[in-house]
C-alpha cells in the first residue's frame, strides 16, 4: 500500500486508540462525574491534537512496521510522551489544573494500543510469510548468534524468494544457550553442530560470522563437514559495509578458506618506498599470478604500470578491472601485447617505457602439456626469461623479480627443468649486471590456471568421479593474493642473486582437497567416487622448496626464506639453446632434465647426440 493510501488509515485507527485510552483511563481512575461534559470533549480534542502533532513531527506514520524493532519502539514512546507533556501544559493553561492520574493511565494505555497494534502487525506478517514458505524451504542452521546472525535470520524470514528457512542457532557463547532469537532457539555450541543437524534434520548450514579468521573458520568447517551438509559463509564484513553484497548473498566455503594460515603483515613502508611513483612492468600480467600482482602493486600508486602479456583477452580484462578500481588515482595503466620469446619486441618495450621494477611472471606452467611440448617450455620459460633479463640489463632496470616454482628443485618434469634453467639465467645475469636480479620460488597456488581445484569442481558438478593421481600425493598450497603479496615483499628485500623461498606451510594431500570439495558441495563421499588414475609423466609424489645444498635455516622476513646461491653453468645452457631444434621431443626432454639436475655435457657431445635435420638446398 502506498503512503498516500495508508496514512488516512493510520490517522483514523490511531485516533480511535487515543480516544479509547483516554475514555478507559476515566473508568480505571473511577471519575464518572466528568464524563461527556464540555471539558471532556475539549480534553479529547487536545489529546488528539497533541498526539497527531508529534506523530507528524517524528514521522511515525512513515515507518515500515513489517521491519519494526527497538528503534521504532523508541519513536512511539517519544511521540506519546511529548504528546502527554503538551497535553498537560494545555490543560494547565486552559483549565488551571492537570489531571495527572488520568494522563499517566492514558499514556500507558496508548503505549499498549498503538505500540501493540504495530508490533502485532509485524508479527502477523512474519507468521504468514513464514507459514507460507516454510514447507518449501531448506531447513537451515545459523552458526553465530551475533548481530550478523540476527541480520541473516531476519532477512531469511522476510525474504519470500529465499529457499532457506532458519530453524536453529549455534554459538559458543554459553550465555546465549537455551534462549530464543526471533523464535529460533540457540541450541548449543560449535561442537554440537553434528548432533543438532540430525536433531533438527538440517539441510543447509550458514556460517554468519563475517569477521572470522581462517584458522577459526577451518575449525568450524571441520565440525560442519562431519554432518556432510552443504555449508555456506556470509560475505566479508567489508563487502557488506560497502554494499558490494547483501546478507542474503552467501558464498560457498572455498578450499582457500581452509588452509588455516594467518595473514602475513607486510612492511608497507618499505614496499611503498620501492613502488610509489615508479614505473613497474609485469610480464604475464593476464595470468592468475600476474594479474594479482598488478592488483597488489596498484595499491601502492606507481607512476605507470605496464601490463605485458601474450593473450589479448586476459590483458584487456585486467586493464578494465584496474581502470575501474583505481580510476581516482593518477596511475597510468599501459598495455603491451607481446611474446617474451620475441627479443626485439621486448627490447623495444623496455626502451619505450624504461621500467624501474620488473616482475617476471610469464611462464608455461602445465606439467603434462609441457611434457608433450618440451621445445615450447624451453622457448617460453628459459629463452623468454633470458630475453627479459637481457632487456632489463640493457635498459638499466633497477630490480627484476622472477617468479619460479618448487618444481625447479631436482626437477622430474620439463616444466620444472626449464624453470630451473631460467633461475640459473637470472642468477648469472645478476653476476655481470648492475641490475638486481632475484628469484622468488613457491609451490602451488589455489585457483591458478594450472590448479586442480577447477577440475575437481567440474567433476563434482557432473556427479563424479573425482580423479586423483595417487592417494599419497601431497603438494604445498597458498592463495594467489598471499603469494603475490610475498613476491612484492621479497622484491623489496632483494640485494641481487638471491633465491627467496616462500613459506608454504604444511603440505596438503591432494585426496584430502578432493574430499573437502565434495563435502563443501553438499555431497557425501558415498555420492561421489574418488578415482585414482596414476602419476602422470613428470610428476612427483612430493615436492620440495629447497635442495639440500640451498637451505638457509633463518627467515629474513616472516614466511620468506633465503636459499643459498647454486652452481651456475650458463655456458652449457647457452649451448643447448643454440642447438635445441636439432633434437626430437623425447631427446630434448631428456637433455633438459639432465642439464637442470647438473649433468652437464659439452656442446660437441650434445651435437653428436642431436638428430640430423635435412635442409632443402
Amino acid at each position: 500500500m502506498s503512503n498516500k493510501k495508508r496514512v488516512p488509515y493510520f490517522i483514523i485507527f490511531d485516533s480511535l486508540f487515543i480516544l479509547t485510552a483516554f475514555f478507559a483511563s476515566f473508568i480505571i481512575i473511577n471519575e464518572p462525574s466528568i464524563y461527556f461534559n464540555t471539558n471532556f470533549w475539549l480534553s479529547c480534542f487536545i489529546i488528539l491534537f497533541s498526539y497527531h502533532l508529534f506523530s507528524f513531527w517524528f514521522r511515525l506514520n512513515k515507518k515500515v512496521w513489517q521491519y519494526a524493532s527497538v528503534g521504532e519502539l523508541q519513536i512511539i514512546l517519544k511521540t506519546l510522551t511529548f504528546a502527554i507533556i503538551l497535553n498537560a501544559f494545555i490543560q494547565l493553561t486552559v483549565f488551571s489544573h492537570i489531571q495527572y492520574r488520568i494522563l499517566f493511565v492514558t499514556w500507558l494505555l496508548q503505549v499498549l494500543l498503538i505500540g501493540g497494534s504495530r508490533f502485532w502487525w509485524r508479527m502477523a506478517k512474519e507468521k504468514i510469510s513464514r507459514d507460507s514458505v516454510t514447507g518449501k524451504r531448506k531447513r537451515t542452521m545459523i552458526v553465530g548468534a551475533g548481530s550478523a546472525g540476527m541480520m541473516v535470520t531476519r532477512q531469511l524470514l522476510n525474504n519470500h524468494s529465499s529457499d532457506l528457512s532458519p530453524l536453529v542457532f549455534v554459538d559458543d557463547d554459553p550465555n546465549k544457550h537455551k534462549f530464543d532469537i526471533f523464535g529460533i532457539p540457540v541450541a548449543g555450541g560449535i561442537k554440537d553442530i553434528s548432533k543438532l543437524v540430525k536433531e533438527f534434520r538440517i539441510e543447509n548450514i550458514i556460517i554468519a560470522i563475517p569477521s572470522l579468521n581462517r584458522p577459526k573458520l577451518n575449525s568450524i568447517y571441520r565440525e560442519c563437514s562431519k554432518a556432510e551438509v552443504k555449508t555456506q559463509v556470509l560475505p566479508m564484513i567489508e563487502d557488506l559495509v560497502t554494499g558490494k553484497v547483501t546478507v542474503s548473498q552467501f558464498r560457498e566455503v572455498n578450499v582457500e578458506d581452509l588452509l588455516g594460515r594467518k595473514p602475513v603483515e607486510l612492511d608497507n613502508k618499505r614496499i611503498s618506498a620501492s613502488i610509489t611513483g615508479k614505473v613497474v612492468l609485469v610480464t604475464g600480467a593476464g595470468g592468475s599470478i600476474g594479474s594479482e600482482l598488478c592488483r597488489q602493486i596498484s595499491e601502492y600508486s606507481p607512476e605507470k604500470l605496464i601490463l605485458l602479456g601474450h593473450g589479448e583477452h586476459s590483458i584487456y580484462s585486467i586493464e578494465m578491472e584496474l581502470q575501474e578500481v583505481f580510476k581516482q588515482t593518477s596511475m597510468q595503466i599501459v598495455t603491451e601485447i607481446a611474446d617474451i620469446q620475441d627479443l626485439k619486441k621486448i627490447m623495444n618495450i623496455f626502451a619505450l617505457h624504461r621500467p624501474e621494477i620488473v616482475y617476471h611472471a610469464a611462464a608455461h606452467k602445465h606439467v603434462p602439456l609441457m611434457e608433450r611440448n618440451p621445445e615450447e617450455a624451453l622457448k617460453n620459460n628459459t629463452i623468454g626469461t633470458m630475453n627479459v633479463a637481457k632487456a632489463a640489463d640493457t635498459h638499466k632496470v633497477k630490480t627484476v623479480v622472477m617468479i619460479s616454482t618448487d618444481k625447479a628443485v631436482k626437477p622430474t618434469s620439463v616444466m620444472g627443468a626449464t624453470k630451473r634453467l631460467a633461475e640459473i639465467v637470472i642468477q648469472n645475469m645478476n653476476r655481470k649486471s648492475k641490475t638486481k636480479f632475484t628469484v622468488v620460488r613457491f609451490g602451488n597456488v589455489l585457483g591458478s590456471s594450472g590448479s586442480v581445484i577447477p577440475l575437481f569442481r567440474k567433476q563434482i558438478e557432473k556427479g563424479g568421479p573425482v580423479t586423483v593421481t595417487h592417494p599419497d600425493m601431497v603438494r604445498y598450497f597458498m592463495t594467489i593474493p598471499e603469494a603475490s603479496r610475498l613476491v612484492i615483499q621479497a622484491g623489496c628485500l632483494a640485494k641481487g642473486g638471491e633465491t627467496f623461498v616462500l613459506d608454504m606451510g604444511l603440505p596438503v594431500k591432494i585426496v584430502d582437497l578432493a574430499k573437502n570439495l565434495i563435502k563443501l558441495s553438499g555431497n557425501s563421499l558415498e555420492d561421489i567416487e574418488i578415482e585414482y588414475t596414476g602419476i602422470r609423466a613428470g610428476e612427483k609424489l612430493y615436492e620440495q622448496l629447497l635442495d639440500e645444498d640451498e637451505i638457509e635455516e633463518d627467515q629474513i622476513f616472516p614466511k620468506i626464506h633465503l636459499g643459498k646461491p647454486s652452481t651456475i653453468y650458463i655456458k652449457d645452457i647457452e649451448d643447448l639453446i643454440m642447438i635445441y631444434p636439432l633434437f626430437d621431443k623425447e631427446a630434448l626432454r631428456s637433455k633438459l632434465l639432465q642439464l637442470s639436475n647438473g649433468e652437464k655435457e659439452t656442446s660437441k657431445k650434445l651435437l653428436a647426440k642431436a638428430i640430423p635435420v635435412e635442409v632443402e638446398a
